[in-house]
Formats: structure tokens, C-alpha cells, sequence
């Protein structure tokens, strides 16, 4: 039995604990999750929260979008359930996209936990579904009503009795039941083994609430991000940035202050609201302006509700970065995972030599509907299925580290393996491969983007919802590095393709697809001479890239192939 006035080493070691906690509690999602978004792409979030509904402690498993913006969601769930309606076995849930996580395609699920009868914290977890009904998982909806189910935030089982009405009404609005109905229980899962641990860890220390750990926990992340704060230059800057949007250009402005215990990021002079399902929710561009700012200035400090409490963010409603309800808003990821490019122009500002160049942004994320083929009679083994697969671009050059290929950043996620991929339906993964030449040249070069093929199996066809940006708009370089290289999409057969919406390709047709390279950062003429030979011996540049961009002389050119000849590609 612990002492009633834990010692600042065994609160330490409980914070430590809590955010094991809630590893593990991503890691049971993961290995119970149905969607291969959630199994191999590793979208999603898990996080513990004091009564109060402030995070105290997140898992690394997870996205920014999702975690930071579940930070927020705990107390909108407090407050619609009310607490008098707050029971033991009890479990919620919500995919509320303006107090959830952005858009209905992600799922959050609370679960009150209680210790010897009281209640001492709640435990979250989201994560994103295939598929919610409605148009399905893109941006061709002109209302949120257009986009799928909506749940608001009820209770999926009271007192440990699941709500079996609810259950037959998600079932009947969706293209995937079983899988939908399996990743909720998979949700309720996670927060059930995160609620274990913790009374596990509060009997070992003999704990009756959480609440010392929580203070401790707090006050400690507030001081000493504000100290981070506080040793920056008090001042302003403005930054923005260019996307292609669905049929126009968008642009995002922000202004970044710094000023004495906080730093204000607003959004004015940003575009409006999108006809199309690509506006953000508020509480998403949150997310990911505080990641951006958080990750720059203190990024070994754990992440949790104080923490992210001096980085405030406001935009005025009715842009693109504050759509209000029905807005659409399915894809609100492809502005979102753009917020942190656009923060990091005015912060490189304040701050230089800190930020990465602007890399591919969002995910670049297709969905295929497959069914029988109509133009003919179908075989027999043909069938209807909808396969969803994240892919990503280049990342942007660091100060000092190139850019990483085909890696997802901001949000994190994961590329979906191709077995992972077919193994979901009929669907043909021709071709996967890094994209040679499309990263920046700079100092530091850009990460590489992908090459993609996909096809269906004999006797279907499919639509295909694309669900890409920087076709027109490329990662631009900084500090004197060049733009990566942009998106690309066509039918194998030269018939040219949006980078955004739901497209019909015909049997036997393909889509090919090259995905945008981060940029580079610092003059090309800087780069060390060997690290230039290590990308031309691997095919990360071509030789005429080699001699036009980083100088090159034809002798060194003519040894690396020599060696690469040899077998040497180091």
C-alpha cells in the first residue's frame, strides 16, 4: 500500500505507466480491429482522461488528427450523456464530425472507468471505418447528410447491455455490416482492456482516484511547455500555401503570434467553404495546427490537455478550415494535412532552421467499389466489394535529414501492404514502387513518392475515389531548395483522371497513378558529393539529374555506374 502523498519519483513512474496503459489499449485495437484502415494502415487513436474529461495520456500507436482531436471530444460526451447518466459497463459512442474527429467516417468510443464503485476517469479510442453508407469515403457529397450514417453521441450499452436497436440500424445503413459492427466492438474492446490496466496499476500503488497523478501530470506539462514558449522570439509572422482543392484552387493563410505563455495561430483570409466533401471541421485544423507547433517546438513533451493548452487556434466560420454544419466534409483530411505546411511557412519565419519543407501532405488514399462487369455477361465468381488503401507521398527535406520516401506526414499512417490490399476484394495491385526523381533537390533532398497500378480481378469493374492533391500544386522547397514533383493520375490507356472523385474505369482497364515527391530543402549546389552518389547508385535520381542538379561531373558520374555495375550501391 502506497503512502497518501506519492513522491514526485512514483508519480512519475504512474505517468509512465498510464501512457503503457494506453498503448496497449491502441495495440488490442489493432490486433482486433476489422478494417484494414485500423489493422494495417493504423488509423487511429486511444487515450486515458481524468474525470474532468482532460487527456492525460495518449498512445504513440495513432494519428494526430485523430488523438489531438479526441482531446476534445471527452467533454462534449460528458456533457451530452450527462453526468447523472454516467453508469458503470456503461459505453458511448459518436462519429459526430464537428465533436468527434472531423468527418463520419471515424468512430469514437468512451468508456466510463470505474474503482470500487466510483468513477475515476473515462478511456477513448477512434478509428476510422470503410464504410458509413451514403455516397461512401469521398468528396462528392454537397451535404453531410449526403456522406453516411450519422450517430450522435448516445450510449451503445448501458449498464453493460448493448443497445440491440442501434446495432440493426447501423447494420442496415451500411455496405459493410460485419466489418462495421466488428471494429465497434473492437472500439469498446480497447477502452474495456485500458480500464483494466489502470485499476490494475491504481491497486498496486493503492490508489483511490486518479486525481493526484492527473495534477501532477498536468501542472508539470503546462510549465514546462510554456517555458519552450517562452524562450522563443516574441513576434508574428503570416504564411500560406496553394492546393488544387476539388475544382479550384484553395488557399490557407494563417498568422502564427507568439506572446508570452501561448501561441495564437489564426486562419483569417483562408478560403470559404468547398461545395464539395473537402471542408474541416474546426476541431480537426485544431488538431493539426497544435501538432504542428508542438512537434517544432517541444516534441519529447508527453502529449495530453495541457500540453496542447498554449497553442490556440481560431479561424473565422464559414472558410475552409472552419466549415460549419452540413457542410461536407468526408475528406476533411486533404485540408487538414495541409494546416501543418502552411503553419511551418510562417514559423520558419520566426523560428529558421527548425521546420521541414513542405512535403506531399495529405494521404494519398483511393477507394475502389467493385462489382460484376455490365458491358458482358459476368462469370459467376464475380462479386460486389469496396477496398479502401492508404498510400502516401514524399515527406519534405529536414534542415538536416532528407526527406523520407512514401511516409505519411503529418497524420502518420501507414502504407497498406498490397497482400493486405487484395486480400480485401477482387481488386489487382499491378504495380507499387518508389517513384524515382520526385523528391526536391536541395541540401537535402525530398523523400521519393510512388508509382501505383491498380486493376480489378476478370469480370468486374469499379469506380475509383480519388482522393488526392498537389496535381497542380507541387511541394514547394525551402530555403532554397526546388518543388517536388506532383500528382499524376491517368487510365492505362492515356485517358486522364481527377485527382479528386469517384471515376468509372471499365472492365479490363487500369489506373495508374504517381504520387507527389517531398521538396527539397537548401541550395542543390550544397549537398555533399557522396550522398548525391548514394542517391544516383540506389535510382533515386537519374544521371541527368545528378549532373543538371547537384553538378555532377561526368568521371563521378561514370564511377557510380561502374559500381552500381559491380553490385555497389552504397
Amino acid at each position: 500500500m502506497m503512502a497518501s502523498n506519492p513522491s514526485t519519483v512514483a508519480y512519475q513512474v504512474m505517468w509512465n505507466r498510464l501512457i503503457s496503459v494506453v498503448e496497449e489499449q491502441a495495440q488490442a485495437l489493432v490486433r482486433t480491429a476489422f478494417s484494414t484502415s485500423v489493422r494495417e494502415a493504423g488509423d487511429l487513436s486511444a487515450g486515458v482522461y481524468d474525470t474532468q474529461g482532460q487527456m492525460l495520456a495518449q498512445a504513440v500507436t495513432g494519428t494526430p488528427g485523430h488523438v489531438n482531436a479526441m482531446a476534445d471530444a471527452v467533454a462534449h460526451f460528458i456533457r451530452r450523456i450527462g453526468r447523472q447518466n454516467i453508469c458503470e459497463g456503461d459505453v458511448y459512442i459518436t462519429n459526430d464530425p464537428w465533436e468527434g474527429t472531423g468527418h463520419l467516417h471515424d468512430i469514437t468510443m468512451v468508456t466510463p472507468s470505474f474503482h470500487n464503485g466510483v468513477l475515476v476517469g473515462f478511456f477513448a479510442c477512434t478509428a476510422h471505418i470503410v464504410d458509413i453508407g451514403g455516397r461512401g469515403f469521398g468528396a462528392d457529397a454537397q451535404s453531410v447528410y449526403e456522406e453516411g450514417l450519422y450517430i450522435p453521441i448516445m450510449k451503445f450499452a448501458h449498464k453493460g447491455a448493448v443497445d440491440d436497436t442501434l446495432v440493426r440500424i447501423i447494420r442496415g445503413n451500411v455496405r459493410e455490416p460485419d466489418q462495421l459492427i466488428g471494429d465497434i466492438y473492437a472500439l469498446a474492446n480497447c477502452n474495456e482492456i485500458g480500464h483494466r490496466r489502470l485499476v490494475g496499476m491504481m491497486e498496486e500503488f493503492g490508489l483511490d482516484d486518479i486525481d493526484g497523478v492527473a495534477t501532477f501530470i498536468l501542472d508539470n506539462s503546462h510549465r514546462a511547455t510554456v517555458e519552450r514558449i517562452a524562450a522563443l522570439p516574441q513576434t508574428s509572422a503570416s504564411g500560406e500555401m496553394t492546393m488544387d482543392g476539388f475544382d479550384r484552387p484553395i488557399t490557407l493563410k494563417v498568422q502564427v503570434t507568439v506572446k508570452g505563455d501561448h501561441i495564437m495561430t489564426d486562419f483569417a483570409g483562408t478560403s470559404g467553404v468547398d461545395k464539395k466533401g473537402i471542408n474541416c471541421p474546426l476541431v480537426y485544423t485544431k488538431a493539426y495546427a497544435c501538432y504542428a507547433l508542438k512537434v517544432a517546438i517541444a516534441p519529447d513533451i508527453p502529449n495530453n490537455a495541457a500540453s496542447l493548452a498554449p497553442f490556440q487556434v481560431t479561424a473565422p466560420e464559414g472558410t475552409i478550415v472552419n466549415a460549419l454544419h452540413p457542410a461536407p466534409v468526408a475528406l476533411r483530411h486533404i485540408v487538414g494535412h495541409f494546416v501543418p505546411d502552411a503553419v511551418f511557412d510562417a514559423f520558419d519565419k520566426i523560428v529558421p532552421g527548425v521546420v521541414p519543407a513542405e512535403g506531399a501532405g495529405c494521404l494519398c488514399n483511393f477507394q475502389v467499389s467493385l462489382r460484376p462487369r455490365t458491358d458482358a455477361p459476368a462469370p459467376d465468381h464475380a462479386r460486389r466489394a469496396e477496398v479502401l488503401t492508404f498510400n502516401s507521398g514524399g515527406s519534405g527535406a529536414r534542415p538536416d535529414h532528407d526527406g523520407m520516401n512514401a511516409t505519411a506526414f503529418p497524420s502518420g499512417v501507414m502504407t497498406m501492404p498490397i497482400e493486405a490490399t487484395e486480400h480485401a476484394g477482387p481488386v489487382i495491385i499491378w504495380r507499387k514502387e518508389l517513384r524515382p526523381g520526385s523528391g526536391g533537390a536541395g541540401r537535402m533532398r525530398g523523400g521519393l513518392g510512388q508509382y501505383m497500378e491498380v486493376g480489378a480481378q476478370d469480370g468486374h469493374e469499379f469506380d475509383i475515389q480519388a482522393m488526392f492533391d498537389r496535381g497542380k500544386h507541387p511541394a514547394r522547397g525551402r530555403r532554397g531548395g526546388r518543388n517536388g514533383a506532383p500528382t499524376t493520375i491517368a487510365q492505362d490507356d492515356g485517358t486522364p483522371m481527377h485527382v479528386k472523385g469517384k471515376q468509372f474505369v471499365p472492365h479490363g482497364r487500369r489506373v495508374v497513378m504517381a504520387f507527389p515527391g517531398g521538396a527539397g530543402y537548401g541550395d542543390p549546389g550544397d549537398r555533399p558529393r557522396d550522398l548525391v552518389r548514394r542517391d544516383l547508385a540506389r535510382g533515386y535520381i537519374s544521371v541527368a539529374e545528378a549532373a543538371d542538379d547537384y553538378g555532377l561531373t561526368e568521371e563521378e558520374i561514370a564511377a557510380v555506374m561502374a559500381d552500381v555495375a559491380n553490385g555497389v550501391t552504397k
